[in-house]
C-alpha cells in the first residue's frame, strides 16, 4: 500500500514539473535569428536562460538538409560559393572597336575587287569600263579611314597588314588585267589560271588570316600577308 501511494505521488510530481516545463516553453520570448547578417526563418526559443533554435527551420533557411536517425541527427548544410573569377585585364594586343569595323569592311571590299577580277578572267569577258579603278579607290579611301581610326598599337600593326594587302591585291590586279588586255593567251585560254596562280594563292591566304585575326580583336601576324 505504501508502494503504490509512493508510485502515485511520483507520477503526479512529474506530471506537475512536464506542465510547468510545458508553460515555461510557451511563455518564453521568440526571437529572430540571424547569420551572416541574413534573417533566416527558424524561431529562437530561451527557456532558463537557454537559446534554442528549430533544427529543421535553420537548415532549410540555409538550403542544407536534416536526417532524424535513431542515435543522431544528421545536419547537412552546403558550403560558401566559390569566390568569383578575377576579371582578366585586357590584352595589350586587343585591337579598337571602330578599328576592327572599318577593317572588316575594308576587307570585304577587297574581297569583292578580288572576285570581279576572277570573274573576267573564267568567264572570258573582256576588260572595259573603270570597275577595277573604282575598288582601287574605294579601297584606298578604307584604308585611309582605317588610318585614322587607328588609335592603338595592335591597331597599328594590323593596319601595316592590311595595307601589304591592299598592295599585293593591287599588284595582281594590274598584272592580270595587263594580260587579258594583251590577249595572254596563258591568261585567256587556260581555264586553270587561277588555280595555278601563286600570287593569288598568297593574297587568298593573307585575306583569310585577316578576316579571323580582325573578328578575334587580337592582334596577330603571319608570313602570308609580307
Amino acid at each position: 500500500m505504501k508502494q503504490h501511494g509512493r508510485l502515485v505521488l511520483s507520477l503526479l510530481s512529474m506530471g506537475v514539473i512536464l506542465s510547468v516545463s510545458a508553460m515555461m516553453a510557451q511563455d518564453a520570448p521568440t526571437k529572430t535569428l540571424v547569420i551572416n547578417g541574413k534573417t533566416v526563418d527558424a524561431a529562437v526559443v530561451q527557456v532558463e536562460g537557454r537559446s534554442y533554435v528549430d533544427i529543421e527551420g535553420l537548415v532549410q533557411s540555409l538550403g542544407g538538409s536534416v536526417t532524424f536517425e535513431q542515435n543522431q541527427i544528421a545536419l547537412t548544410i552546403p558550403g560558401p560559393p566559390p569566390p568569383a573569377a578575377p576579371q582578366s585585364e585586357p590584352s595589350d594586343k586587343s585591337m579598337s572597336k571602330e578599328f576592327q569595323q572599318i577593317a572588316v569592311f575594308t576587307l570585304a571590299e577587297m574581297r569583292e575587287w578580288r572576285g570581279a577580277i576572277g570573274s573576267v578572267v573564267t568567264s572570258g569577258m573582256p576588260v572595259a569600263g573603270t570597275w577595277s579603278q573604282d575598288y582601287h579607290d574605294h579601297v584606298e579611301a578604307d584604308l585611309m579611314h582605317a588610318t585614322l581610326a587607328a588609335s592603338t598599337d595592335p591597331d597599328r600593326q594590323a593596319l601595316q597588314l592590311l595595307q601589304n594587302e591592299y598592295a599585293l591585291l593591287s599588284d595582281w590586279a594590274d598584272k592580270v588585267l595587263g594580260e587579258r588586255k594583251a590577249l595572254n593567251a596563258a591568261r585567256n585560254i587556260d581555264p586553270n589560271s587561277l588555280q595555278n596562280d601563286q600570287a593569288l594563292a598568297k593574297i587568298s591566304k593573307c585575306s583569310q588570316f585577316l578576316s579571323s585575326m580582325v573578328v578575334s580583336g587580337t592582334f596577330s601576324d603571319d608570313s602570308s600577308c609580307h
